[in-house]
């Protein structure tokens, strides 16, 4: 049986990382596997040369002008043809050279979902003190909240069997803005049907400027974990 692996990956205005982002990736290994490969760019309308840096690479381009982050996860996950499903950035931060292992990784250990903890290994220049800080509060947060034993509630790369969206809450009820990448572990590592993990990885400086407003989007987090904690379960 041939395994088919979708890569999602949203962006803005990323022409310095996203071809690096894509070149990562290890397709030799994917060929020598007989696993089929298919890259989705979910471009939130960027006015520089990201989509056709994308398209020149392979990837398949969908242009989303509605913004957000998990609006284009919700947007590339209803476009994903894959059984297994791969996020992560497209400014050459997250390890896209390890995705044949992680991949590898959860199907030897039987998984459903894997989340990457970036800090692990933490290059020089991949995030600052205030940032590192917000991080650190919101999974802490959200560790007592519900009762989730992860130390990065915000990273943005996951592998997982696309099947396990039928087991959670339906994907439109997710949140649309940065809260997303938490919500989906929340839901994740919640779900008694679904066996998911967290893994040591890395991340490494950015490619481009940094488009994250550290204290305005940390807020929104914070008050989105407290939020869904007293919010009735949306799960299927």
């Amino acid at each position: 049986m041939i395994l088919k692996v979708s890569i999602v990956i949203p962006a803005i205005n990323e022409e310095r990382g996203i071809g690096k982002t894509i070149d990562a990736v290890n397709k030799d290994y994917f060929n020598n596997h007989q696993w089929d490969l298919e890259i989705l760019l979910v471009d939130g309308n960027s006015k520089d040369n990201t989509r056709d840096i994308a398209a020149s690479k392979g990837a398949v381009v969908f242009l989303e002008k509605r913004r957000g982050y998990g609006r284009a996860y919700k947007t590339g996950f209803t476009h994903a043809t894959g059984d297994i499903i791969v996020t992560g950035d497209a400014d050459a931060t997250y390890p896209f050279h390890l995705i044949h292992e992680y991949i590898q990784m959860l199907l030897d250990q039987r998984l459903d979902f894997l989340t990457t903890d970036r800090f692990a290994a933490l290059k020089h220049g991949s995030m600052s003190l205030k940032h590192r800080f917000g991080n650190l509060t919101l999974a802490w947060t959200l560790r007592i909240l519900f009762l989730v034993n992860i130390r990065d509630s915000q990273s943005g790369m996951w592998i997982f069997k696309r099947d396990a969206l039928t087991k959670i809450q339906p994907l439109e009820t997710f949140n649309n803005g940065m809260p997303f990448s938490e919500e989906i572990k929340i839901e994740m590592f919640t779900n008694k049907h679904i066996k998911a993990k967290e893994i040591p990885s890395t991340l490494s400086a950015r490619e481009g400027q940094v488009k994250l407003e550290s204290f305005k989007d940390g807020i929104k987090n914070l008050r989105f974990l407290f939020i869904k904690r007293v919010t009735p379960s949306k799960s299927i």
